[in-house]
């Protein structure tokens, strides 16, 4: 990718800062809820997870329509996320099993995806760890699911509260890094 590339990148980023930290709001909202209350049915999990997934996506849609350039990493995590939240809620009864591989596909895609953009962004913003840690996270999250498919509900519940808790914060301090950065030469490495 040329460094124009990377470019315009950047102002898509700290234009729509507050489409990130959204995100990771939610994703931090949404955790809490998984702990606090363990005792979740399956089928209340899979309805908040649909619910999440289908924000989540919402939002990484309007960041890369609103944004410019090379913004294709953003639509397909956006419309990704969006198909993992509408197969949830089609089909509700869904095994544990079933959600389970949804979740991993979903996480590990989005996460390399993630880890990809910081890749790509590692020239124009200082610290771009909190991208690269979202990814690997959320890689890590998903390669856990689908390596132990057999993890109890609780687990599970317990597994994507962890998840969304990190995912959520690293995805807040990345907002406000790159909203900083909304001026376009503060926090620039030079090349």
């Amino acid at each position: 990718m040329s460094y124009a590339q990377r470019q315009s990148m950047l102002p898509m980023l700290s234009g729509n800062w507050w489409a990130v930290a959204f995100r990771g709001l939610v994703a931090v909202i949404f955790g809490i809820l998984a702990l606090a209350l363990p005792g979740l049915t399956l089928v209340a999990l899979v309805l908040l997870y649909g619910a999440y997934a289908l924000v989540d996506g919402i939002f990484a849609l309007v960041a890369a329509i609103r944004g410019t350039g090379r913004r294709w990493l953003l639509l397909v995590e956006g419309v990704l996320s969006i198909i993992a939240g509408l197969v949830t809620f089609a089909w509700p009864g869904i095994t544990a099993l079933v959600l389970l591989y949804i979740i991993a596909f979903w996480a590990i895609f989005t996460g390399v995806l993630r880890i990809v953009m910081a890749i790509s962004l590692r020239r124009e913003i200082d610290n771009e760890w909190a991208m690269v840690l979202s990814g690997a996270v959320t890689v890590l999250f998903g390669a856990v699911l689908a390596i132990l498919p057999g993890v109890g509900l609780l687990s599970l519940v317990w597994l994507v509260g962890i998840w969304a808790l990190i995912l959520g914060i690293t995805l807040i301090v990345l907002a406000f890094r790159v909203r900083s950065m909304r001026g376009g030469q503060q926090g620039r490495r030079a090349v």
